[in-house]
């Protein structure tokens, strides 16, 4: 606060017109133990030149994914992107751009949103799409936000094969919002009863598909038994190379789809920025949070695109705005939008074949490494095994070793007893020689 030029009476002033003693009264939402006693100790500043330097250092301890093997995933995959996307979103007009509020001189940028969310409605198999969130882990809560006003219930049931981090979000969204939510215990095999969890007071389920554990699952029956409660079905994805194989949530039932873009036209990024596709039923449009393109006609009949049913705060009253979503992940949606026009339909769906193809072949490959066992009987390009010893240290071994080989489940789920279990993704960039250094280095690590 040292930089704030407010005397101490003005800020008694400030405080009393709000009504609170004390500036600690605007935090009281944080739970105790997440504020900070003290400052934080830290060194004194630097000049640029050592900063650039220290930092120089810092990143030299990473292992660059692009220089070894390298099967990590779990909602973030390292799949080709052609040049030409980097080159076309490096554009002045494109990386400069931020919010089409005046639609006379953002004619471009909302095309490609409107296009951005026919691909997404095309892929989810749904009516309508928004043009983008910040990410899957918080378009998942907005979903479930979403489904609370649509069915005016407020319990969520999450799937044990949920990614945990967006589990996470739902749960801190939800105790801020003071809403119920039951999580199911992890689901290493898909084999959960989550039907029967569901009744009369719950608002909506959210199941994940391929789910984290890289179990392939068929919701067409939790979407049955959702609506027979009344209730609605939220289907999760992280990885969208997989609906270019896998039949559509839309197709299962889903009544809203909410899933990580960052498969397409998106580089892993160190976690971000990425982007969060989401899309619904038509009737459901309404109570849709984020951004919505739409195309019109001009006074004299051109073809042109508006922002439309803008029901976010920054429009209308915000105790009546669906979100308070302010932006869009523009950049990384253009990104998308340039990837997914470049593949087209045969083009997705061949890279979904390759890259379940190069899953099939690591996993053959593993299945002859001792003291291995493999967890799922379906999946896509991702997949969960079981390892003799402790999985975080084994994957810190074969790091040593040049091979980035998954990540450990008690990273995900510390605590949990699962300390085992490596979950592992294949994609097209991995060669049959990547399979071969994974397959020694794991046989090696668990000697």
């Amino acid at each position: 606060m040292r930089f704030l030029p407010h005397t101490q009476s003005e800020r008694q002033d400030m405080l009393a017109s709000i009504g609170v003693d004390h500036i600690d009264a605007l935090f009281a939402d944080i739970p105790s133990g997440k504020c900070l006693t003290a400052p934080l100790d830290l060194p004194r500043g630097k000049s640029e030149a050592a900063v650039k330097r220290l930092m120089s250092a810092m990143a030299g301890k990473n292992i660059a994914a692009e220089s070894v093997p390298f099967f990590v995933g779990c909602g973030a995959y390292k799949h080709h992107i052609p040049a030409s996307v980097d080159h076309l979103i490096q554009r002045s007009e494109f990386l400069t751009s931020y919010t089409p509020y005046q639609p006379e001189i953002a004619q471009g940028t909302l095309q490609m949103l409107f296009e951005f969310q026919t691909q997404v409605a095309m892929l989810t198999g749904m009516e309508v799409a928004n043009a983008s969130m910040y990410d899957g882990s918080t378009g998942t809560a907005e979903a479930v936000l979403m489904a609370h006003r649509l069915t005016r219930r407020r319990k969520a049931i999450l799937s044990g094969g949920l990614h945990p981090h967006y589990a996470e979000v739902v749960r801190t969204v939800s105790h801020m919002a003071r809403d119920e939510v039951v999580s199911l215990p992890p689901d290493l095999r898909a084999t959960e009863d989550i039907i029967a969890a569901i009744d009369a007071q719950t608002s909506c389920v959210v199941a994940q598909t391929p789910d984290v554990f890289g179990n392939v699952r068929d919701l067409s029956a939790i979407a049955d038994a959702c609506h027979a409660h009344g209730a609605l079905l939220i289907a999760v994805f992280t990885e969208t190379v997989s609906l270019g194989a896998l039949r559509s949530p839309g197709a299962m039932g889903a009544d809203i789809v909410v899933g990580e873009g960052q498969s397409i036209g998106n580089a892993l990024n160190f976690g971000g920025p990425y982007v969060g596709l989401f899309a619904t039923r038509q009737s459901f449009v309404r109570q849709m949070p984020g951004r919505l393109a739409g195309e019109t006609v001009d006074a004299v009949g051109r073809r042109g695109f508006v922002l439309t049913l803008s029901t976010r705060e920054q429009h209308i009253r915000r105790e009546k705005a669906t979100s308070n979503i302010c932006t869009n992940s523009g950049l990384c949606a253009l990104a998308f939008s340039i990837h997914m026009s470049l593949l087209g339909e045969v083009g997705l769906r061949r890279l979904a074949r390759l890259n379940h193809a190069n899953a099939v072949k690591l996993a053959d490959a593993l299945a002859r490494v001792p003291n291995l066992e493999m967890l799922n009987e379906t999946f896509f390009n991702e997949f969960t095994i079981r390892v003799k010893g402790d999985a975080a240290r084994i994957i810190e071994i074969m790091a040593s070793k040049g091979v980035l080989g998954g990540v450990p489940v008690s990273r995900l789920l510390p605590g949990a007893g699962l300390d085992d279990l490596i979950i592992i993704a294949n994609t097209e960039v991995n060669t049959d020689e990547d399979r071969a250094a994974l397959a020694g280095a794991l046989e090696g690590a668990m000697r």
